[in-house]
């Protein structure tokens, strides 16, 4: 028996892993995040598959339900929205499989920032303007910030900012961020990505807050960065007729 953690991507059904799909067709349970977890992925489970919610659960009883199955020889599937990487709350599921001996697989899915950046259109990172990207968050009532991982830290540095789990925190963004990027910098709030009531809002630090319609509380990226909108970049050098590297065959130039 195996307990597989499934990344189910930003929330379209089609956007999760082959792999994933298919570890959820054959495993005979499936613990699943109805909070964030759109119904029609459980389509793809077979038609016997005990589906179990999450949402409503402590974690004593999602363990609880990692014994059952052990007991029975059933496969589980773990299904959590977005990739498993971050902000999962998987670290703490397995650290108690481990003290049970239940043994576990990760299977990655596409993480919501991608499929923002998708739905918005943009490369996230461009040529000579910027070339990192900082994925973080706002300290709340679940989770505080360690001391040192603040926005103005992360915002001295001029990289594109993906702020997740924070436009409830868009007033305090706008303030801490405003004077290190301007109020003129590119901003871009990617709410429920890839889900039918998808939306887009773009904007800049000055004026983000008053484009901010209603409805949008949650499931929600924040874009910060000045490559956001940029266009008159120069062309990466992986293409340069003149750029030689061993997968290219050009050495009679």
């Amino acid at each position: 028996m195996t307990v597989h953690f499934i990344g189910a991507g930003p929330g379209a059904a089609d956007l999760i892993t082959v792999r994933g799909r298919d570890l959820l067709a054959r495993c005979p349970v499936c613990l699943y995040a109805g909070s964030i977890v759109p119904p029609e992925m459980l389509g793809w489970c077979g038609t016997d598959t005990r589906l179990v919610d999450t949402a409503p659960m402590s974690l004593d009883e999602i363990e609880a339900e990692y014994v059952r199955a052990h007991e029975a020889g059933e496969d589980v599937a773990r299904l959590h929205s977005g990739d498993l990487s971050i902000w999962s709350a998987v670290a703490e599921q397995m650290r108690r499989l481990d003290r049970l001996g239940i043994p576990y697989t990760l299977t990655p899915g596409v993480p919501a920032f991608a499929a923002a950046a998708a739905a918005l259109g943009r490369e996230l990172t461009i040529p000579a303007v910027n070339q990192s990207l900082v994925l973080t968050r706002i300290g709340g009532r679940a989770s505080p910030m360690p001391e040192g991982e603040t926005l103005g830290g992360f915002a001295a540095t001029g990289a594109t900012l993906a702020i997740h789990l924070a436009i409830h925190s868009l007033a305090r963004i706008v303030s801490e961020l405003t004077p290190l990027y301007g109020g003129d910098c590119p901003v871009a709030i990617v709410a429920h990505a890839s889900w039918p009531q998808e939306v887009i809002i773009r904007a800049t630090l000055a004026t983000v807050e008053e484009k901010l319609g209603p409805g949008i509380e949650r499931t929600a990226i924040i874009f910060v960065g000045r490559g956001l909108a940029a266009e008159d970049f120069r062309e990466s050098a992986l293409y340069d007729p003149d750029y030689q590297r061993r997968f290219r065959g050009r050495d009679g130039l």
